[in-house]
């Protein structure tokens, strides 16, 4: 391929002037050899091939004279057709487009519009060399068009106002705030360097101060404090016109603003206006406000450095009173903290201090905190009693004697009024109070185990009330703990038991299992210690423990069935101890399979080596039963021989002439008599049932373990001891009806005897009775000399009674 040679740039610089002056570049008329220096044939050498190589082009931006010719590219080629040539790329036929074109036959390139560098400050665009066929006659060159930079941009500030802060009295020097402005033109140039100015200060409140009190940097932009005198008191802020320039402040100019305020610091200290106070407080009024005092700041309003702390420093050692601020306002609220008493103090006088939140600055004038002077009275008013303490607590033991003094000085009225004192909450009514000392008594015994007792305390309120006008009176809790003391001895049980002796038995396998009850509560009952009361008994008897609660009593020598008395000893484990002594009732018989004592006749032939026949057991039992008969019959004779036999009322009928069968009352009760001390025990009559086994060998089948004959009360505990029955009838003859009536209540809540529907066993009477025998109330002839005219004066009840016998 022929070589390319690119127009010289110096044709293109000699065409400059003509190209400003508006005349449209031509190649016409010029000197071929110099726009072809391609086709001109060096001397001696041959052709040499090259590419083209085009320069960049340098085109100022907004030039008015278009088009413009820019350059004229030629091809070498040896052709002998006509070339065409083509331009492509950004500013031809991409976007920007129409910026530039080429003429097809002769080359020139040219612009077609004012360029402007700020959109588009460079273009690559590519020439070819085609044939008329389209035919790529040379490779495409590349060619870069520069828009050269004018100042046609002016500098802009990027705010349209600065704000800045400075804090009052800032010495010359000190930086406040930078501007900043930007232009659009070519950094590198000189269109594009800025130059900052302030061209006017104004103060605000204005006119307030006269001198210069700003200055710039140029360069960048930094503004600083100038001189001193910078008084938030004087002037609040200033406002700044500045101004930027390109050309280094030659070119163009663009105007801005800056406001700068000044930054209060704390240097005034806040002042008391008035500085003395008058107040009055209520005593006993807690949480009221008395009254406000008021300091003043000349600093900023509202601002950190204006906002006061208040504190009472003198005349409030107790913390009575109490200050705070009100944020609005900036005032100290003076406020009562505790109740005030009149009687102890009617006037207090308080020194008040207000200080800044903000400590105060360095550069503040010899200001000092400020104090006022409060001086509160306080006002009496008719106040309730007062109690020393409240809860009024008491401790003392269960076992205190009634009428003890449990407390005393319980209260006092600060009016120095009359009280009168009352227990208003006692459930066991066990306290008593004098209405005038307030002394607190115990009215009867205490007991630790009363319902109302919870963990060993029980709970009274006591009432106090001033005898003035109004009559005022408080309440407080009187709370009395109780412990525990060692108050009853453990009783024994049972007091009576059964032990199967057989004649095959072993000694270590007879025993009555005892144990003991005590009301007390631990430490002052179990363990318990059981012991032999006599020493000479201990040769035949034994106690073996078994565990805290529970004992044996054993035989240590072969004995004989019957009954035994054995003398026990129980003990609980108190401080001090107590102990109560029992004889225990032990009867040694031989057992049935049900576990109870079998008759010593029915043992004598069961136990028999040779039986008794099936047939003579039966004739034994008829012969009983017909003897039972004949006595039944011979005792109905006899109760007929001194009435009348009714006539046709069949065989032993009887006829009386005061029929008391709906008059005379059968109580079943058949003492011995008002001397007879060993009348039956209900315990002795239900021990059987009560019986315990015997571990291991006692519970062992076969063993012969008496069986319960009594049903136990569901309804109250076992084995408690029985209540003391009324022995004696009354003197008075009026009373019998209480009489019996307290007997029978007692009955009812004996916890020992069985229940109402269950039959009762009476198999021993007692002995040794004084009274006589009741047959002779059907004796005729045995009254004549009894004189039963006091039965009238027993009620109405014994009325019939007396009737039947009377004198006739």
């Amino acid at each position: 391929m022929a070589g390319k040679v690119l127009a010289g740039l110096a044709v293109l610089l000699g065409f400059v002037g003509q190209a400003l002056s508006g005349t449209p570049l031509r190649q016409d008329g010029l000197n071929p050899d110099v726009l072809y220096p391609w086709r001109a044939k060096s001397a001696g050498l041959g052709r040499v091939k090259r590419d083209w190589i085009i320069p960049p082009i340098r085109v100022s931006e907004n030039s008015k004279h278009v088009p413009e010719y820019l350059v004229q590219i030629k091809s070498d080629k040896v052709f002998s057709g006509e070339v065409i040539y083509k331009l492509e790329g950004p500013g031809v036929n991409q976007e920007p487009k129409n910026l530039f074109e080429i003429e097809d036959k002769t080359g020139w390139i040219k612009s077609m519009m004012p360029l402007d560098r700020e959109k588009h400050n460079r273009f690559t665009v590519k020439a070819f060399a085609l044939s008329l066929s389209g035919e790529r006659l040379e490779n495409p060159t590349t060619i870069q068009i520069y828009v050269l930079d004018q100042n046609d941009n002016r500098p802009k500030f990027i705010q349209e106002e600065f704000i800045g802060y400075v804090p009052e009295f800032s010495i010359p020097g000190t930086s406040v705030l930078t501007v900043a402005a930007l232009d659009a033109d070519d950094p590198s140039t000189d269109n594009a360097a800025l130059s900052y100015t302030i061209t006017a200060q104004e103060s605000f409140p204005r006119y307030s101060i006269n001198k210069t009190m700003f200055g710039i940097n140029n360069e960048t932009g930094v503004i600083y404090t100038r001189d001193v005198g910078l008084d938030r008191d004087v002037v609040q802020s200033f406002l700044l016109t500045l101004q930027v320039a390109d050309m280094s402040g030659l070119g163009l100019t663009s105007r801005g603003k800056a406001i700068i305020h000044i930054r209060d610091i704390n240097n005034h200290a806040p002042q008391f206006h008035p500085d003395t106070y008058s107040m009055f407080a209520m005593e006993n009024k807690v949480g009221e406000d008395l009254g406000r005092v008021n300091a003043t700041d000349k600093d900023e309003q509202n601002g950190e450095n204006w906002r006061i702390t208040y504190s009472i420093i003198r005349g409030d050692s107790a913390g009575n009173f109490a200050i705070r601020t009100e944020p609005n306002t900036n005032e100290g609220i003076i406020s009562v903290e505790k109740p005030l008493d009149f009687e102890s103090r009617a006037e207090y006088r308080l020194t008040v201090r207000a200080d800044n939140d903000v400590p105060l600055s360095v550069r503040a004038a010899s200001e000092q905190a400020h104090t006022a002077t409060v001086s509160i009275r306080v006002l009496n008013e008719n106040e309730a009693p007062r109690f020393y303490r409240n809860p009024i607590e008491v401790a003392i033991p269960e076992s205190t004697a009634p009428d003890t003094v449990l407390v005393s000085d319980i209260a006092h009225d600060p009016d120095n009024a009359k009280l009168r004192f009352e227990i208003i909450q006692d459930p066991e009514r066990w306290l008593m109070i004098n209405h005038e000392t307030g002394e607190i008594r115990a009215r009867k015994a205490f007991n630790i185990r009363s319902p109302y007792v919870r963990n060993n305390k029980y709970m009274a309120v006591v009432k106090v009330t001033d005898l003035d006008t109004g009559g005022v009176s408080a309440r407080a809790s009187l709370v009395i703990t109780l412990w525990e003391t060692n108050d009853f001895p453990p009783v024994l049980v049972p007091l009576s038991g059964t032990v199967c002796r057989d004649r095959t038995s072993d000694l270590t396998q007879m025993g009555l299992l005892l144990s003991a009850m005590d009301q007390d509560l631990t430490p002052h009952a179990d363990p318990f210690t059981f012991a032999l009361a006599d020493a000479d008994i201990a040769a035949n008897w034994t106690v073996i423990p078994l565990n805290e609660t529970h004992a044996v009593l054993q035989p240590l020598i072969d004995i004989h069935w019957g009954e035994f008395f054995v003398p026990i000893t129980v003990s609980d484990s108190g401080s001090p101890a107590r102990s109560s002594s029992a004889l225990v009732n032990v009867t040694v018989c031989p057992c049935d399979r049900a576990g109870g004592c079998t008759t010593m006749a029915a043992a004598a032939i069961f136990g028999a080596r040779v039986g008794i026949s099936f047939i003579a057991l039966i004739i034994i039992t008829a012969s009983a039963t017909l003897l039972l008969l004949l006595l039944l019959l011979a005792m109905a004779v006899r109760g007929c021989t001194s009435h009348s036999v009714r006539k046709g009322g069949g065989l032993l009928v009887c006829e009386s002439d005061d029929d008391v069968r709906d008059n005379v009352f059968n109580y079943n009760e058949q003492g011995g008599g008002e001397e007879d001390e060993d009348a039956f025990n209900i315990d002795l009559l239900r021990s059987r049932s009560d019986m315990v086994p015997f571990p291991e060998t006692f519970n062992q089948p076969g063993s012969g373990l008496p069986k319960r004959k009594q049903p136990l009360r569901k309804d109250a505990p076992y084995d408690l001891p029985s209540p003391r029955y009324p022995r004696k009838p009354p003197a008075d003859p009026t009373n019998i009806e209480d009489f019996i009536n307290d007997g029978l209540d007692i009955a009812d809540n004996d916890p020992n005897v069985p229940p109402y529907d269950t039959a009762l066993i009476y198999d021993y009477e007692g002995d040794g009775s004084l009274a006589g025998s009741l047959s002779s109330i059907a004796s005729i002839g045995s009254d004549e000399d009894q004189d039963y005219d006091y039965l009238n004066d027993w009620g109405p009840r014994f009325k019939k009674l007396a009737n039947m016998y009377e004198p006739r």
